[in-house]
């Protein structure tokens, strides 16, 4: 008779099973619990299929599975039936033989990041499979039943590529080359001309950080950072890792003494760069130091590193921490009590540093209170904004290793290369030039990989076990411990004449940055620098605090720190139309700025006391208007006593380079072929650098009658391409691009001869002509007379100052249904006509625009990020899914040629979320009478607001 086999024997038990998968006959050996992401990904390697939430939310693991679209993460190996049919994105096409969806998705720009390409991909062809013959509602249907998301397309292009496939699988349209969509001689500027990564994304070829994991030499272990759950504020007295470093597979931990012993600080660097700010911006602790304080959940204590991610987080397990618990500061109506806990107190060695740590002040003309106080029509109101999280679909990962020159190297998902590299340096103790940072494929960022997060982790676990690492945290850690969007409370105050004029406009404003400083002078001065900046008026005054809190530290999210600003200025001056009987668009207009080129009228420059370099909102509202009144109309139409629409509108302007003396590089080398390439830190995050920096080079070398794939990329590597900043504020196009076209001068300059030919690159060489170029530039502004001065800085007493020489501007309408029962709101249309100078590539503008949209929607209406607790996943914190965002989403593009731009350009990936929240929240207004002044917009606020009214 059989013994029954010991725990032992069952843990080690195996479950084999004769499979076809991709049309290959298998025999696949498992352990009946793990997932069949797992057996695919870590087994197989097949790294096409994603591994994103890891509990069923996003659907980038999608596999099909005998005919059905299954969720890889949540579907248990030992369920997988024997002899079944797998298809993964490997299977369906190659770059060579795309599969009609994939090349659909490829020239509709259905793809961005990528990260969520092959799930859908995947979900779409098990749609396709069934039905040929879809409509676009049943398309929207089936990817909101099968749970896929996708962060970065606002869906719309991702339904085009479905239809376009249909209709290609029925045979009424074909297939084209991807190679012939470019001729000879036309231009890649203004063109639609796919992003080159797109195919390798589209057939599962595009590896990502955690895909690199699966594919890197053995000699790598894998470091686990080890934080407190839930402790947001406490003072540590002992960190024990005895038990943790005798455990199975344990190399080393990582504490802070052994940063101290490497030398290192123990700090990160936050960038503060202003006089106005208490702290010098090393108060970013690297790790929790005994003696100090945990100021936010996810401090690191200490960092594990063993043979298997399994082995580390077992031993991080028997870590013990001695801690006294504190006092939270929550949000910022408790940090700015005058009896409220300091979050950094004389333990800290910044000597009771106030809650309130950095002051802004910005003054236009005399002193409004009074004037507003007494004009015909005036408001006086507060607004809150959300900490909306970014919620990206690929957790933070990366790896760390000395690379041949014993360069200490790190390649994580950083969108500002050379700035991490710096700001870590001294916190490690090892010195900037001995550091190499490279960018890994990522999946997202919008933003929040400005801040170091693994880095310094990463680095220190290198330097102490003396082996190559790996780091990633799993999508609930990633949630909980990276940085958010700052909330922002705002007091505004604003008057109008008897005309609806506006007279002037007064604000105080609070930013909640959690507990670190990370960029927060560039936010804070965010909201004088945009506040009511569409608009003329003659008397400002606004002064803005930010101040410390236990909660999430927040870093750069698109569009940094406008949609707090546009969240209270375009309420106010929605609110302020109704007291003045006006309609909301007509307010608006009649108000705009009185701009004229380089005008000295103060009724004409923004708050810091300068003109935009162009004005195309008078235009834009033109274009704007007839989508209005229709909508208007619309709404009117539709509307019951059940079911309630109205139409409401933004106005937003934001940034294209860096507050203040921005500046960038990029380098250019002749190849022998005749090819060239271009080294730059043009950092995608999925907004398609590499389209960015073929299209403008591609125009600036025209002479030389290139082909887009005779220009080759090497980007994002501090060791091989020069400084040219983060991709951050929109910047990229007009001061990356604006090196390029430097750079691609001083080669076309160099090759010219003197009939006005090229020399080749044999000729350049025999005549002793160097082959490679640098540019460079800098942000500026034009005067009157055609010379330039580099940007400036905002003064810390008056505001005053020229921090932006570029622009980009929006009118957002949007049409908004408000069920009458549930009290929940659902966005129905929107219309964004949008200017953001000449466009490089219509397929990435308009994959940023759909974007920025959906996540505008999201902000309005669903996420937030309030107990780490509770929302650590996508649902908890509001994502907006497919059905969440409407398929009917209209762009406009007004084109004016920016003087200083690259050909004309401005940024653009911005502009889309500075204000569509807001044109929401107002629409909820006219359509059912609920002022909602606290995002983002749940049926319980939209309830409350109508339940004042009765009051």
């Amino acid at each position: 008779m059989a013994k029954e086999m010991s725990a032992a024997q069952l843990s080690a038990s195996y479950v084999v099973k004769n499979l076809t998968i991709n049309g290959v006959p298998r025999r696949v050996i498992g352990k009946p619990d793990v997932t069949l992401l797992t057996v695919l990904r870590e087994q197989l390697k097949m790294t096409g299929t994603k591994r994103g939430c890891n509990c069923g939310q996003c659907g980038v693991c999608n596999v099909i599975l005998n005919g059905k679209v299954v969720r890889a993460c949540i579907t248990r190996w030992k369920s997988v039936p024997e002899f079944s049919q797998i298809t993964t994105i490997e299977g369906v096409g190659t770059p060579e033989n795309l599969h009609a969806l994939q090349w659909a998705m490829i020239v509709c720009g259905a793809i961005q990041c990528g990260f969520c390409t092959p799930g859908f991909i995947m979900c779409g062809k098990a749609l396709l499979d069934e039905n040929k013959n879809p409509t676009r509602e049943e398309v929207r249907d089936w990817f909101g039943k099968n749970w896929m998301a996708c962060r970065c397309t606002g869906y719309k292009q991702i339904v085009d590529a479905v239809m376009k496939a249909a209709a290609i699988l029925r045979g009424e349209e074909k297939i084209e080359d991807l190679a012939k969509m470019y001729k000879p001689g036309d231009s890649v500027w203004g063109s639609s001309l796919p992003r080159p990564n797109a195919v390798y994304k589209a057939t599962g070829l595009w590896d990502f950080g955690d895909d690199d994991r699966l594919k890197l030499p053995e000699e790598f272990l894998f470091a686990y950072p080890y934080a407190l759950e839930g402790v947001r504020h406490a003072k540590v007295n002992k960190i024990d890792v005895s038990e943790a470093e005798k455990s199975e597979g344990v190399n080393c931990v990582v504490t802070y003494k052994d940063v101290f012993a490497n030398r290192g600080t123990n700090r990160i660097y936050g960038q503060v760069n202003c006089a106005s700010a208490l702290t010098d911006g090393w108060e970013h602790r690297i790790m929790v130091e005994e003696g100090d304080k945990i100021r936010q959940w996810g401090e690191v204590c200490a960092v594990v590193v063993a043979d298997t991610e399994t082995h580390a987080r077992e031993a991080a397990a028997k870590i013990k921490v001695d801690y006294e618990q504190l006092s939270e500061l929550i949000d910022v109506y408790m940090a700015k009590k005058p009896d409220a806990v300091k979050v950094y107190d004389e333990i800290d060695g910044y000597d009771g540093m106030p809650n309130a740590w950095n002051k802004r002040v910005f003054k236009k003309g005399e002193d409004p209170h009074d004037i507003i106080t007494n004009a015909p029509y005036h408001i006086d109101d507060e607004f809150y904004s959300s900490r909306q999280p970014h919620m990206v679909l690929e957790a933070d990962c990366g790896y760390a290793y000395y690379d041949e020159d014993g360069k200490l190297t790190l390649a994580t998902k950083s969108i500002a290369v050379y700035r991490h590299q710096f700001q870590i340096a001294r916190g490690i103790g090892v010195a900037p030039s001995r550091i190499r940072v490279i960018q890994n494929n990522l999946g997202a960022s919008f933003g929040y990989k400005t801040a170091p997060t693994n880095e310094p982790f990463l680095a220190l676990a290198l330097i102490k076990s003396g082996r190559p690492v790996y780091m990633r945290v799993n999508m609930k850690e990633h949630n909980q411990r990276t940085p958010k969007r700052s909330p922002s409370l705002m007091h505004i105050r604003a008057g109008a004449d008897k005309n609806g004029k506006l007279l002037g406009v007064e604000q105080t404003w609070w930013i909640d940055h959690g507990p670190y400083s990370e960029s927060a002078n560039d936010l804070t001065n965010k909201s004088g620098q945009f506040f009511f900046a569409p608009y003329a008026y003659d008397n400002m005054k606004a002064v803005g605090y930010t101040v410390w809190t236990n909660h999430r530290w927040s870093a750069a999210f698109r569009a940094y720190g406008s949609p707090q600003a546009y969240w209270g200025c375009e309420t106010a001056m929605d609110m302020l139309a109704y007291e003045c009987g006006i309609d909301p668009f007509d307010f608006r207009e009649q108000n705009l700025l009185e701009w004229e080129p380089f005008t000295e009228n103060p009724r004409g420059q923004f708050p810091s006391g300068y003109a935009p370099e162009v004005f195309p909102l008078p235009e834009m509202m033109k274009k704007a208007r007839p989508y209005y009144e229709e909508m208007k109309k619309k709404a009117k139409e539709l509307s019951t006593p059940e079911k309630k629409y109205g139409v409401g509108v933004s106005c937003s302007i934001y940034n294209s380079n860096d507050d203040g003396a921005d500046e960038a590089a990029s380098n250019i080398e002749l190849l022998p072929d005749g090819s060239v390439r271009v080294m730059n830190t043009w950092e995608d995050h999925g907004q398609g650098a590499d389209m960015g920096c073929i299209g403008t080079a591609h125009e600036a070398l025209k002479p030389l009658h290139l082909r887009p794939d005779q220009i080759h990329l090497l980007l994002s590597d501090t060791s091989k391409a020069p400084n040219s900043g983060a991709a951050a504020a929109s910047r990229s196009q007009v001061m990356v691009g604006n090196a390029i076209v430097d750079s691609c001068n001083k080669l076309l300059d160099a090759m010219r001869k003197a009939d006005g030919t090229y020399r080749t690159y044999d000729e350049m060489v025999a005549e002793g002509i160097p082959t490679f170029y640098e540019g460079y530039t800098q942000a500026k502004v034009l005067h009157k007379d055609g010379t330039t001065e580099v940007c400036s800085g905002n003064d810390k007493d008056t505001g005053i100052g020229k921090p932006f020489g570029f622009h980009m501007f929006a009118v957002n309408l949007a049409m908004v249904s408000v069920d009458m029962k549930t009290f929940k709101a659902h966005c129905e249309k929107f219309v964004l006509v949008g200017d953001v100078g000449k466009i490089n590539n219509y397929l990435i503008v308009d994959g940023q625009q759909y974007g920025g949209i959906a996540q505008g929607i999201g902000l309005a209406l669903t996420e937030d990020f309030l107990d780490e607790s509770k929302y650590n996943n996508f649902v908890t914190m509001g994502f907006p899914y497919i059905k969440d965002i409407p398929d009917d989403l209209t762009l406009v593009h007004v084109e004016t040629p920016r003087p200083l731009g690259p050909f004309g350009a401005s940024g653009t990936g911005e502009m889309p979320l500075s204000g569509p929240h807001v044109a929401i929240c107002n629409a909820i207004y006219a359509a059912c009478g609920a002022r909602v002044k606290t995002i983002p917009a749940i049926p319980a606020r939209i309830k409350a607001a109508l339940d004042e009214i009765k009051k």
